[in-house]
């Protein structure tokens, strides 16, 4: 008989749709929880929420940061809903336990004379070169996640709707459009793009020079050396693209919910944090605006 450890995860992999990243994430987290009740006398079964706060306080005795003890402390919670709906638990005793209060720091992105900079690739006829100017291009025209740009296939491309499908979290699909000067770098990169090879290489969008799939690392190091060109010092990845599209955006005039859409955020108030991106701006538009300003 499969352990409950074991279904749990089988109940994300099959039924929520999580990711293989998150369903790992997961299975570290409570294995953990579960080492930590065995080693103090507690069984999965009959733990209460006084097993779940000491569970916790050793987390903050390890120094852990307030959104790793979040993380564990929801892991934990889905894992009891669970056993209430297996009939192996009667309550949920992660319920009541507070989640750790955490602080919103402000995303970091770029303006946009300095994406402009960090853009401003030099000029190459070279495939690789060829290729990292449309990821990057790509990447800030769509506000794709950097795993569902790597994730693209061939199939996926409309160039001539300028629309790529993505698969999002939890498989969710979706349809993103992408501007004209990331069309003409898509366009110049496949004329020069080789056959692909193995590790879905002959489908893959993007390739390494291997002719796999190009991983996320790839583009990490990509941003990094495209950033290392510019006069910007501070700490960007490309998540912060995907911060820069929405705050450019919003900047400009569109609609928080269909900046909602575009990201592929299940709730709106994850897109909310985009408004404190750009505080001249909305200090200029209520100075413009409100009659008493």
């Amino acid at each position: 008989m499969k352990s409950r450890l074991d279904q749990f995860m089988d109940f994300l992999r099959y039924e929520r749709n999580a990711s293989p990243h998150t369903i790992a994430a997961y299975r570290r987290d409570l294995q953990r929880f579960l080492t930590f009740l065995k080693e103090n006398g507690w069984s999965p079964d009959r733990a209460d929420n006084v097993a779940v706060r000491s569970y916790l306080a050793s987390l903050y005795d390890e120094k852990l940061k307030k959104s790793s003890v979040a993380r564990k402390l929801a892991a934990v919670r889905s894992f009891y809903q669970f056993g209430i709906r297996k009939h192996w638990r009667s309550d949920n005793p992660a319920r009541v336990v507070a989640t750790p209060r955490q602080e919103k720091p402000v995303p970091s992105f770029l303006s946009e004379e300095e994406m402009a900079d960090f853009l401003d690739i030099p000029e190459s006829d070279r495939w690789i070169d060829l290729r990292n100017r449309a990821a990057l291009e790509l990447l800030y025209a769509s506000g794709v996640r950097v795993s569902e740009l790597v994730g693209l296939d061939l199939d996926d491309l409309n160039l001539g709707d300028r629309l790529i499908r993505v698969a999002g979290k939890g498989k969710k699909e979706r349809l993103v459009p992408f501007g004209r000067t990331a069309e003409i770098g898509l366009r110049r990169y496949l004329e020069k793009r080789p056959a692909g090879g193995k590790g879905g290489g002959p489908n893959a969008l993007f390739l390494n020079n291997r002719g796999a799939r190009l991983s996320v690392r790839a583009i990490q190091r990509l941003v990094a050396d495209s950033l290392a060109r510019t006069a910007v010092r501070r700490k960007i990845s490309p998540h912060s693209l995907r911060h820069s599209f929405a705050s450019h955006l919003l900047s400009r005039g569109a609609d928080l919910r269909v900046i909602q859409e575009l990201l592929g955020h299940a709730s709106l108030a994850t897109t909310q944090k985009y408004t404190h991106l750009d505080l001249g701006h909305l200090l200029a538009v209520y100075k413009k605006s409100h009659p008493k300003s």
